[in-house]
C-alpha cells in the first residue's frame, strides 16, 4: 500500500480539499486498493470539525464528496506515510520540525510537482476567501502527483 498525507495549517480547508480530489483521481484509475490517502494539519484548532464550508462547497460544485472528512492533527507517527505533501513552505518546515530527519525526503509541496505553475504556494483560503483558486491549483498538482505514484511505483 502506498500511504499519501495531505497537510494544511488547520486541516479544514486546503488539506481536505487535496485529499478529496486525489481520492477521486485514484478512483478513477482504479488504484484505491494500492493507494492510502489521508489529510492532517499542522496545528490543532479544528481537530474533529468537518472541512471549512468553502471547501465542502467548491467540492460539491464539482461532484466530489468531501463531507465525512474530519480534521486531525500532524504526528510524529504520520513518518509511516510514503508521500507527505504540504500545502506551502511554511506547512512543510512545521512537517520538519516533527518529524526525525531521515523521513524530511518524503516532505515535498504539493506545486512543486506542476513545472508552469507560477506559485509554489497553495494560498490559504481561510484567510482569502478564494476557494475557486486553491481548488485549481489543487486540482493540478494531484494530477501531477498521481502521475508522479504511478512512475514511480510501475503502476
Amino acid at each position: 500500500m502506498i500511504n499519501v498525507l495531505f497537510v494544511c495549517l488547520g486541516n479544514i480547508c486546503r488539506s481536505p480539499m487535496a485529499e478529496a480530489v486525489f481520492k477521486v483521481k485514484v478512483a478513477e484509475e482504479g488504484l484505491e486498493e494500492k493507494i492510502h490517502i489521508d489529510s492532517a494539519g499542522t496545528g490543532g484548532w479544528h481537530i474533529g470539525k468537518p472541512p471549512h464550508e468553502g471547501t465542502l462547497s467548491i467540492l460539491r460544485e464539482n461532484n466530489i464528496k468531501g463531507d465525512d472528512l474530519s480534521a486531525r492533527q500532524f504526528s510524529p507517527d504520520d513518518k509511516r506515510f510514503d508521500y507527505i505533501v504540504a500545502m506551502d513552505d511554511s506547512n512543510a518546515a512545521n512537517i520538519k520540525e516533527v518529524l526525525p530527519e531521515e523521513f524530511h525526503g518524503s516532505v515535498f509541496r504539493l506545486l512543486d510537482l506542476v513545472e508552469d505553475s507560477t506559485e509554489k504556494d497553495v494560498p490559504d483560503p481561510y484567510f482569502t476567501g478564494n476557494f475557486q483558486e486553491v481548488y485549481r491549483l489543487v486540482e493540478s498538482g494531484c494530477s501531477q502527483l498521481l502521475i508522479k505514484i504511478k512512475k514511480e511505483h510501475n503502476m
